[in-house]
């Protein structure tokens, strides 16, 4: 069983429940081996093939969303995810366990479930209220809704096939959204449509925040967005829940665990390495140049990020050359940190340069360390160089900056680098 991180909450709660997953487990039969006849049947069976493998995608999932709830699933691809939305939704039946749902459940799981490319846009609202559930009176009453937060008024009578793509997601998603159900499910709408869309769906996420009888289930791999919007969240890891309660330990923790996958899938990179063959921004002369990271990837501005950068240059002699880094702000793009030529080494062979990085001016964010190993025969013209071997995504180093209590998270600089004091009001007049 996976070790489960919960928070416990300080006051029961004393709202409705309306979402129950109860000991839910889900398991697919995967084909291995096909008889091609009776005699190959049987022989199968007596050496106990049975001709697929169990998949166990979802064990034992359990957890209450109350009425209000925004709640959180979050978990890497491959996680589950997908597959108990698709069972709150009654897509899927469970092997073990039950689903309590209380209320007009809709869901946003898969763009284009349920519209059809031949018929208009119009049509189309009709047909996938259906399809939720919703008689031609109550879609009557939605349909104006829908089509004004789609901004589709003039293309409703045209065939869905002759829709942009963009378009096409809007209007599923107002069906979904404008569609009068108690409990909302959307898997990734964050990640479709344009910049203006999200900037809709942002404000619309915000108003039904304050709406106690509205439910939402939302399914993200962004975690600024279950910060944002959730009031709780769940971590989904090889079907289990490893995380649940409070939104900011479940966001941190799969922060935690990407940065993990990001390491393991380095050592990977470097222990698949075959003589001849070198990943981006190595060669034979330097087959191994990574970051590695010593300290915890999960830190706050109080701690000291130590890592390792090591490298196998293969001259037959030392030679100096210069090892520049930078700090490149994985969300908000940028470089905050560039150490130019600071560092400067003159030995060749398989070796280790001890790193440390203070972190008293960050505030929250996602960060990765990248390096070059340059000859520079004059500093002063930075532009006359050889470069001999740079980091890729692979073989760069990522951390993470998360302070208790924190608010502000867009800003780069904490409230201990950094502050704006007020001077006073005077009169324009």
């Amino acid at each position: 069983m996976a070790e489960v991180a919960m928070t416990e909450e300080k006051n029961a709660d004393e709202r409705p429940v309306v979402l129950k997953v109860d000991h839910v487990a889900k398991m697919f039969r995967l084909p291995t081996e096909q008889a091609t006849g009776l005699k190959m049947a049987f022989l199968n069976w007596t050496k106990g093939i049975k001709g697929y493998t169990e998949q166990h995608v979802l064990r034992d999932i359990n957890f209450e969303v109350h009425q209000g709830d925004f709640f959180g699933i979050v978990g890497r691809n491959g996680s589950g995810k997908s597959t108990l939305l698709k069972i709150i939704s009654q897509i899927y039946t469970p092997e073990h366990g039950s689903v309590t749902v209380k209320g007009k459940l809709v869901p946003f799981i898969e763009l284009g479930v349920g519209f059809n490319p031949e018929l208009t846009g119009r049509e189309n609202v009709y047909l996938n209220g259906a399809l939720l559930g919703f008689t031609r009176a109550e879609i009557d009453a939605m349909y104006d809704d829908i089509v004004e937060f789609a901004e589709l008024e003039d293309f409703m009578d045209q065939k869905l096939k002759n829709y942009s793509s963009g378009m096409q997601v809007r209007l599923a998603f107002s069906v979904a959204i404008k569609a009068q159900g108690d409990i909302l499910v959307l898997d990734e709408v964050l990640a479709v449509g344009d910049e203006a869309f999200q900037r809709k769906c942002d404000n619309f996420f915000a108003e039904i925040k304050k709406d106690p009888t509205e439910t939402v289930i939302l399914v993200t791999h962004s975690m600024d967005a279950v910060k944002k919007y959730c009031n709780k969240a769940i971590l989904i890891k090889d079907g289990e829940i490893v995380a649940s309660g409070d939104k900011n330990d479940v966001a941190d923790r799969y922060t935690l665990e990407n940065l993990k996958v990001e390491r393991r899938n380095a050592e990977k990179e470097k222990n698949e390495e075959e003589e001849g063959e070198y990943p981006l921004g190595l060669s034979e002369r330097v087959p191994t140049f990574h970051i590695l990271p010593v300290s915890e990837q999960m830190l706050t501005c109080h701690d000291t990020f130590k890592f390792d950068v090591e490298y196998d240059l293969r001259d037959s002699k030392d030679i100096e050359f210069y090892i520049p880094m930078s700090v490149l702000d994985v969300k908000r793009g940028g470089v905050p940190y560039d150490c130019g030529v600071s560092f400067k080494v003159n030995k060749t062979g398989h070796n280790k340069v001890h790193f440390a990085l203070p972190l008293h001016l960050f505030n929250d964010g996602d960060f990765k360390i990248i390096a070059t190993m340059r000859i520079i025969p004059d500093t002063s013209n930075l532009k006359n160089f050889e470069q001999l071997a740079f980091t890729n995504d692979e073989n760069s180093c990522y951390f993470s900056v998360r302070n208790p209590g924190t608010v502000n998270f867009a800003g780069l600089l904490n409230d201990s680098a950094m502050r704006i004091d007020k001077l006073g009001v005077s009169s324009c007049d």
